[in-house]
């Protein structure tokens, strides 16, 4: 008669911890270098470091990427107008402060020193009502009109977590240029965007167009408001929608402040 050898406990424990150790192996290894990103996060301003261009980067989506106004990293870096860029090209991303003075008073201005002390009540109303002012976001006048850039409901607002808003939709629809401006750039070399075009409508306002299933446009082209620039996709999202983000010297701005009602 055969007899049947009895496993000790030790021996499931030691078998039980082998598996989970390859499974968690397996997982590493399997991984991408990104992962799927559903929620466009508002990135934090980098003010440290540098970057070395890659090919079909511009200074514009390297600002875009690292929240920052792309005046301001080629003030720092010595890049002119047309702000023209090169593969292999290293990007300071210090901030640098701007050589402004600061105002101190002389011997001539002790005269206006009094007046400005018995008006200190009609100083603090002044700051209250610029402090009104400034809490009004809307803003309609200046040459920069704006337009819807496409149909369909807002499935996303900007809140602190979305720099922009989605809008739903099908593939294929057209995507316009919510106002002219000229294209700073085309392509998929932002994680998260998907087939993305980024348009300068002035020296304060971007915006920017992400998840496009096909571009129509390329960079340097003049764009007039309303023109068809992509259309609708799913590139770098989980759905079929649009992202459209409105960024003012850098920053991103909430769209609805500026598009008509």
């Amino acid at each position: 008669m055969v007899s049947r050898r009895t496993k000790s406990p030790a021996c499931f424990l030691i078998r039980y911890l082998l598996c989970g150790l390859l499974i968690c192996l397996f997982s590493a290894c399997s991984s991408n270098n990104y992962a799927p990103i559903s929620n466009l996060e508002r990135p934090k301003t980098v003010t440290k470091g540098s970057y070395v261009v890659r090919k079909g980067e511009t200074l514009f989506s390297i600002a875009w990427r690292y929240g920052r106004d792309y005046r301001e990293l080629a003030r720092a870096n010595g890049i002119g107008e047309p702000y023209t860029i090169f593969a292999g090209q290293r990007i300071s991303l210090l901030k640098r402060p701007a050589n402004i003075k600061k105002w101190a008073p002389t011997a001539s201005d002790q005269s206006i020193k009094k007046p400005f002390q018995k008006n200190t009540q009609q100083q603090a109303a002044q700051q209250k009502q610029t402090a009104q002012v400034k809490l009004q976001p809307l803003i309609t006048k200046g040459p920069t009109v704006w337009y819807w850039p496409t149909k369909g409901p807002i499935i996303s607002k900007f809140s602190g977590s979305n720099k922009g808003i989605d809008i739903k939709g099908e593939t294929g629809r057209s995507v316009n240029a919510a106002a002219a401006g000229t294209v700073v750039y085309a392509g998929s070399g932002l994680v998260g965007y998907g087939n993305l075009i980024i348009i300068k409508h002035s020296e304060v306002f971007l915006s920017a167009y992400a998840h496009n299933k096909k571009i129509l446009v390329r960079e340097k082209n003049k764009i007039k408001a309303g023109a068809k620039i992509a259309e609708m996709g799913s590139s770098g999202a989980n759905e079929t929608k649009l992202h459209f983000e409105i960024r003012k010297n850098g920053k991103p701005v909430n769209p609805l402040w500026y598009l008509p009602k």
